[in-house]
């Protein structure tokens, strides 16, 4: 295979994938998904073996972080062995993973074992009705129990994800960074992306900018910026009375973290996106099962890719849909 490096139209060099590998989730979060979901058919995804042949081809051209997303990646069977195929491949540094906690009190061990770097666990709030409110379906206590079990294992550097809505959860902000001090955990504050259409709340009228959060968290912490970088869309800021950990703060909205952007999704039905706030995206499950055992095929369709990566999103906060497809439907 062929030793490339991934270059956008604008000189970014491209080398972070975020892999879905389920659209189906245990969770039904108010912000990621409509109560009453339509999943892809099962021809339509693919196969585990054909994420692994996607990731091996990204790998060959220079990546050097995985991500592997979903829906909830946990519920797809065979993942753990999955994880272990790609962590074993050359070249690769770092593969993660983001779950909502809900199977990790049974997987974490195994995906420790597996060579998982490093993982991001969503956890909005902390009062068991609100989670459920939000999640529709979630048990806070057996989340709770799987942040633990990830400890337990071994995972280090394990950051939680909350997605702040006004009037919902943003009372609970301090709750949660305290949550995070004590169980030695990083921490990111994600303003809501408009992705997909809702009815169960205004997007518009739950915003609650980062600028916001940060202001929350001061009225009890010493916040002290940091340059520090995860290759990801978080700004770090560090706290004087828990060094630590770090505060991240993804804001795509009220600070636009494009002009580096390193990152591209593989949808599980092997769909490229160039753009997480865009709709440019190329059919690689076409063309891994069109020629299927030519390798140099899907690589230079890959290479032809990132010609479609736009400079930044475009996302306003209003009510308007920007990106009709869900967030399950994206990859995390």
């Amino acid at each position: 295979m062929s030793e490339q490096v991934l270059i956008d139209g604008f000189a970014r060099r491209v080398d972070y994938l975020r892999m879905s590998v389920t659209d189906r989730c245990d969770f039904r979060c108010v912000y990621c998904m409509a109560e009453d979901m339509q999943f892809l058919p099962r021809q339509r995804v693919l196969t585990l073996e054909e994420i692994y042949q996607l990731a091996e081809s990204f790998v060959a051209l220079g990546t050097r972080k995985i991500r592997l997303t979903g829906g909830e990646p946990l519920i797809r069977p065979g993942v753990v062995q999955l994880c272990e195929k790609i962590a074993a491949l050359p070249g690769l540094r770092e593969l993660c993973m983001t779950t909502n906690g809900s199977q990790l009190a049974k997987l974490a061990g195994p995906l420790f074992d597996a060579g998982v770097k490093r993982l991001n666990i969503s956890l909005d709030c902390l009062d068991p009705q609100r989670f459920r409110e939000l999640t529709r379906t979630g048990d806070l206590a057996q989340v709770i129990k799987g942040i633990d079990a990830a400890n337990q294992a071994g995972f280090r550097n394990t950051k939680l994800n909350c997605v702040v809505m006004k009037g919902r959860n943003d009372h609970e902000i301090n709750d949660l960074v305290s949550f995070a001090i004590d169980r030695n955990l990083d921490i990111s504050f994600i303003e809501e992306m408009p992705l997909g259409t809702i009815d169960e709340h205004s997007r518009a009228e739950s915003f609650f900018a980062s600028s916001q959060v940060r202001e929350r968290i001061a009225e009890r912490y010493t916040l002290i910026d940091s340059a520090e970088s995860t290759q990801g869309p978080s700004r770090y800021w560090r706290l004087a009375e828990a060094p630590q950990i770090r505060l991240g703060f993804i804001s795509p909205h009220s600070h636009n973290f494009c002009g580096t952007c390193n990152r591209v999704r593989l949808t599980v039905e092997g769909r490229l996106l160039l753009c997480l706030g865009n709709e440019h995206s190329v059919d690689l499950k076409a063309v891994l099962r069109s020629h299927p055992g030519q390798p140099e095929r899907l690589e230079k369709a890959i290479i032809e890719a990132m010609k479609l990566k736009p400079y930044r999103h475009n996302f306003e906060v209003n009510d308007d849909v920007q990106v009709i497809r869900f967030m399950n439907m994206t990859g995390g």
